[in-house]
């Protein structure tokens, strides 16, 4: 891959920006056999010396690449259970189209399998992507839609896994009518009668 010339890294906010985006771009196009210090640096046009400035070890820098990329999916609340649920799995699934979020993912998994401390930053990365499904969940519950005994962390992993499978697993597209067919199954099972 040809690399574009860039101004020599500076030391301010931007230059930081530059240096995680490198990082998820080399973790994109290499995985973790080529993910070094070393080949960040040169991605972003910056030395060595200069990312270790900042980042004690690959391993921060992967942290801290990962952390700024990965925020939650917009917060919802319209106060119609499946219209928000609809919307958060929308944007969900609009990552695994509309960005490098399946690489990334997939990379940063298999390096959290062997490295403690990133297996640490990705479950809390996971559980902050989770918190809005679970707010959604526990305002509906509170309302009375939901029934009282509701285990809303297995509701967000059912809510959650078709799009993880259809991507990662068994790589087949994910169609715009999918959040709303999950979301209606899995209500199916959860709601009061009323």
């Amino acid at each position: 891959m040809t690399e574009s010339v860039r101004a020599p890294l500076g030391r301010g906010e931007h230059a930081r920006r530059r240096v995680l985006r490198a990082a998820l771009d080399v973790l994109a196009d290499d995985g973790m056999p080529g993910f070094t210090v070393e080949s960040v640096a040169r991605r972003a046009g910056a030395s060595k010396a200069t990312v270790y400035r900042h980042w004690p070890t690959a391993s921060a820098l992967l942290v801290d690449a990962m952390d700024a990329e990965f925020r939650p999916v917009p917060e919802v609340d319209t106060g119609d259970l499946r219209a928000d649920l609809v919307a958060l799995l929308t944007a969900f699934a609009a990552s695994f189209t509309d960005s490098p979020f399946p690489k990334l993912m997939a990379a940063f998994t298999d390096a959290a399998e062997r490295d403690p401390a990133l297996g640490e930053m990705h479950a809390e990365l996971t559980r902050r992507r989770r918190e809005p499904l679970l707010r959604v969940l526990d305002a509906a519950r509170a309302r009375g839609e939901l029934v009282d005994d509701l285990d809303a962390e297995l509701v967000v992993d059912l809510l959650a896994a078709p799009f993880f499978y259809r991507r990662l697993v068994a790589h087949r597209p994910m169609p715009p009518e999918l959040p709303g067919a999950v979301v209606d199954h899995v209500l199916a099972g959860v709601r009061t009668q009323g």
